[in-house]
């Protein structure tokens, strides 16, 4: 077997545990869709225990041998490289995804927390995707391709977000983009950008709201 026939078949089923990744990370789009249509204190009442579960999930994997094994023995195939490594503590995207999720209700307008977390559900899961399948100019470990797929998916999506002022709304999606390409580090640990593409472009966006658009920060805090 050659080289080439022994690349193309690992790629593909690369591409088919990144597909099955993105589909679950997707589905993270109800926790936006079902806040549209919740009050704040219901959304952190769901939020708080869908993360802390997740997040105690984590810690007894990285620390209670079973569970370990059980886990990196039905998740490994779908697990990045550094979420398989045993060594040290690392949390799973779910854990992260959530975390978001409750920072922005948190911190954020409803209308700001929508979009952010829209972007980070559907507009990283393109990107990765067609960075994956059709990336050939590399910055970093992203593409320019899954860049300009994640920019013009978020373009769409702050052109239905009800409420949404087009600069803030385009200012959200660029700074995600750029979030997204960046992948950025504190002290050579890269942060898991399920949680720098909404909560940077959330802060980017209310802050223009705040400095620009005072008057219609109350336009924010429902879905009509």
């Amino acid at each position: 077997m050659s080289e080439t026939e022994k690349t193309q078949p690992a790629d593909s089923n690369a591409f088919r545990y990144e597909i099955a990744r993105k589909i679950i990370h997707l589905s993270s789009l109800s926790i936006a869709i079902i806040y549209c249509h919740i009050t704040r204190e219901l959304a952190l009442l769901l939020l708080i225990p869908l993360f802390a579960g997740f997040f105690l999930v984590d810690l007894m994997k990285n620390s209670i041998e079973p569970i370990a094994e059980w886990y990196h023995r039905t998740f490994d195939g779908m697990l990045r490289e550094h979420e398989r490594e045993k060594k040290r503590i690392h949390f799973n995207g779910a854990t992260y995804i959530t975390l978001s999720a409750l920072l922005l209700v948190l911190l954020f307008p409803k209308i700001i927390a929508v979009t952010a977390f829209a972007l980070v559900a559907v507009s990283d899961t393109i990107a990765a995707l067609v960075g994956k399948k059709f990336g050939r100019h590399k910055i970093g470990d992203k593409s320019i391709e899954g860049s300009l797929a994640f920019l013009a998916s978020a373009l769409l999506i702050i052109a239905v977000v009800p409420n949404l002022h087009p600069a803030a709304g385009v200012l959200m999606a660029v700074t995600a983009t750029l979030t997204e390409a960046v992948s950025p580090k504190v002290n050579g640990f890269k942060i898991d950008d399920n949680l720098t593409i909404p909560l940077v472009s959330a802060a980017a966006g209310y802050l223009l709201y705040l400095v620009v658009l005072p008057g219609e920060i109350e336009l924010l805090f429902f879905c009509p």
